[in-house]
């Protein structure tokens, strides 16, 4: 009998792609679903560049998301290629997540990608984020307002930072997935390589301790990566590239105490994931004009053809 139960157990599976606006709280929401802190947050738009993989477990599925960088009008190289990288969702996953916020008028990048969606033939869920931030019996007019541009398959408010709505949303992508295999381990919360988790730990600093131009014309290679298993220690050594010497002069700042804050910062960060101690070396170089550079933009890893 026991052997007949297991045998009628259905294991289901599939990918979720989060996709919007630029700093509408994907990453956020990304991160509350999975329990870790994977993907990088900031508050200025284009945070994400790269397509990232989080896994969430359960006993009879497993929830594969990617959280994507901004779907946006790209005028340069650089952003070009990360709403490139952001349409694959559109393709590569079961399940779609339609991130917006809640707010009395619909924002015309909202509409923008909801012109996308006409070419989508898997389901779309909206989810409405930031609920926290209104009056209750201002929500069903926003779901009104959305619903009317498009025919979501389910419409669900959430906060992403208080964990709101988190469980709901949950139980109903599983509702939603197929029956498939278990694509990794059950422990499994990323398929990240630490080296990449790293470059972004620092990238995320220098979007928190800089202003102006500077987030958006640095980019950080991980030069070396080694670990120390019987210190419990990783050493890591990554550059930062800017596209000025007037940018470095402020990445490094005075005396070196802006570099050395970002490092600070990124190993603490770094520490908490990885559970090591982390010696953490930073170097910044001038790469002139990287972010409209096609050549410069595949050597970094963000553009792919």
């Amino acid at each position: 009998m026991q052997c007949r139960q297991e045998i009628d157990k259905v294991f289901k599976s599939g990918f979720i792609g989060i996709i919007g606006r630029p700093n509408v709280g994907k990453s956020t929401l990304f991160n509350a679903i999975i329990g870790e802190k994977i993907s990088i947050i900031a508050d200025k738009p284009q945070t994400t560049r790269n397509k990232i993989t989080g896994i969430k477990n359960f006993p009879d599925a497993q929830l594969i998301f990617l959280d994507t960088p901004g779907i946006h009008k790209a005028k340069t190289p650089l952003n070009r290629a990360m709403v490139q990288t952001a349409r694959e969702a559109l393709t590569d996953a079961d399940i779609l997540l339609m991130l917006t916020e809640a707010d009395s008028s619909i924002h015309p990048q909202d509409t923008f990608l909801i012109e996308t969606l006409a070419q989508v033939n898997i389901p779309v869920f909206l989810v409405i984020n930031k609920i926290d931030l209104i009056e209750k019996n201002l929500l069903l007019p926003i779901i009104d307002k959305f619903r009317a541009l498009y025919n979501y398959r389910e419409i669900i408010p959430v906060s992403a930072l208080k964990g709101n709505g988190i469980n709901d949303l949950l139980q109903t992508i599983k509702n939603y997935l197929p029956e498939g295999p278990q694509y990794f381990t059950g422990d499994a919360f990323t398929d990240a390589t630490e080296r990449f988790l790293a470059a972004e730990f620092i990238r995320e600093q220098i979007m928190l301790q800089t202003s102006q131009e500077i987030p958006y014309v640095t980019a950080v290679e991980i030069d070396t990566f080694r670990e120390d298993e019987e210190k419990n220690l990783i050493r890591i050594s990554a550059t930062i590239n800017v596209e000025k010497e007037s940018q470095k002069a402020i990445v490094i700042g005075k005396k070196g105490a802006m570099l050395k804050k970002i490092g600070t910062q990124s190993r603490l960060q770094m520490e908490n994931l990885f559970g090591s101690r982390v010696f953490l070396e930073l170097f910044v170089r001038v790469k002139k004009d990287w972010t409209s550079n096609d050549k410069m933009l595949r050597e970094l890893g963000l553009l792919k053809n």
